[in-house]
């Protein structure tokens, strides 16, 4: 499913237009982009929660060149845990 298809389904569900859908989405993605920025975490009751996850810095090996190793720094990423209702639903 694409971006475009959930501002169809959406549009349809709700009975508004593409145009208002896109930009409810585009609001909904905006906040939650927003959100882990700072480090804050948003739960969707039911669906998940999107969170900030830090890794360590490591040693790696260079897949071109097996025999060098390389530093790979420390970092933050999104992360997503699935709530109950979205895994039984999928189960």
């Amino acid at each position: 499913m694409t971006k475009g298809d959930l501002i169809n389904i959406a549009a349809d569900a709700a009975g508004i237009t593409k145009k208002a859908a896109g930009e409810a989405l585009e609001a909904v993605l905006t906040a939650v982009t927003k959100s882990l920025s700072k480090g804050q975490s948003v739960t969707l009751t039911g669906f998940g929660t999107f969170r900030v996850s830090k890794r360590a810095s490591r040693t790696g090996v260079n897949p071109r060149n097996p025999s060098q190793k390389i530093k790979i720094p420390a970092m933050t990423l999104p992360a997503f845990k699935a709530g109950k209702s979205l895994k039984d639903a999928v189960r």
